[in-house]
């Protein structure tokens, strides 16, 4: 990373988030803002230095260039703001969050990072602020932090200043109301608390939901023990079945059974070729098709993809349960809760 004369310097751990079932509502205890869906990233501005460094303390500007030069244009000569990187896409009329863009723009070939600048500019968020000028705001409490946030951001078309309220039950409403913008959920900050990297002293509320999937496929451990992960379906309008996600993360005692179950299903000797992964090109892919027989509910907190059909689940999803009292044939897209329709821009609302 290229050197920075700041009061707070790379690499730092960003300031973390612990997972909750609701809001927060701890009267004048809380600052609520969206928990924005992409990359999250720290910028060190100094003058004409400028780092932009991911969670785990890489260099996220190669892939970025064009919002390397738009920071330069609309933050504070010299600054330490922390936000998240997103790509927003026009989908079905609204703009939005678009992660399949989004992680398309980290690539090693210089030339698609250069054609993808142009084609899927990146936008930057900002949502606290770790230093201004020469003075370090780690130890000052969130109120004064936003105030500097506010000031070091000059909002021009590339760069924002994410909204916030100090309302629990608006905070609790932005839950709902906004995930049709490609958001993923809430995030409560503590009004009179210090900026602590690597601490998860941030409260996040995600979406939660279940639906039931066709299993159609299973991954053995890399142990070679039981099952790694299994691969889920849902069927389309025209009685396709669609590949949607896996579930992981399973108990040695777990992938023991899960293997009992499905290996009797299994179709074919040899396993199938899977796509690469985008993340770990030397991971192995490589599954073994069951038949279609065997109806599983898992748990999820949101789908990706710009079309219904065109869908998947965009994390690993929870195993809950067989469900033997379910038909594979009513496992369709249609059971899935669809969000409302709002606009990235809403989100944001100007200043």
């Amino acid at each position: 990373m290229e050197p920075v004369d700041l009061p707070v310097v790379p690499p730092i751990e960003p300031m973390l988030a612990k997972a909750q079932t609701k809001v927060p509502d701890d009267e004048n205890s809380w600052s609520y803002e969206p928990k924005w869906d992409g990359f999250r990233a720290l910028v060190f501005r100094d003058r004409d230095e400028l780092v932009l460094q991911s969670r785990n303390g890489k260099e996220l500007g190669r892939y970025f260039p064009e919002l390397l030069d738009a920071l330069r244009d609309e933050l504070a000569d010299r600054c330490v703001l922390d936000g998240e990187v997103v790509v927003p896409r026009e989908i079905g009329g609204r703009i939005r969050l678009d992660w399949e863009s989004l992680s398309q723009r980290i690539h090693p070939a210089e030339s698609r990072v250069r054609m993808l600048a142009e084609q899927t500019p990146a936008h930057f968020i900002g949502f606290d602020a770790l230093a201004t000028g020469d003075r370090s705001l780690l130890a000052e409490p969130f109120r004064v932090r936003r105030v500097a946030l506010a000031e070091a951001i000059n909002e021009k078309q590339w760069c924002h200043v994410t909204r916030t309220t100090e309302d629990p039950q608006l905070g609790a409403q932005w839950l709902q109301r906004f995930e049709g913008a490609g958001l993923d959920g809430v995030i409560a900050k503590r009004l009179d608390g210090p900026y602590l990297p690597g601490k998860r002293d941030m409260v996040k509320v995600k979406h939660h939901r279940d639906a039931d999937c066709v299993a159609i496929g299973y991954r053995i451990h890399k142990s070679g023990e039981g099952v790694g992960s299994i691969l889920l379906g849902l069927y389309r309008d025209d009685g396709e079945l669609q590949m949607v996600g896996g579930a992981a993360s399973f108990s040695v005692k777990d992938r023991v059974k899960l293997l009992a179950d499905l290996e009797p299903l299994r179709e074919g000797d040899a396993p199938l070729d899977g796509a690469p992964s985008r993340w770990n090109s030397a991971a192995d892919k490589s599954w073994i098709p069951v038949r279609p027989e065997k109806v599983c509910e898992v748990a999820y907190d949101q789908m990706e993809g710009n079309t219904a059909h065109g869908q998947r689940f965009r994390h690993a999803v929870k195993f809950l349960r067989w469900r033997p009292d379910r038909e594979p044939s009513s496992c369709t897209f249609e059971q899935l809760d669809v969000p409302l329709n709002y606009d990235l821009y809403d989100v944001l609302e100007k200043r």
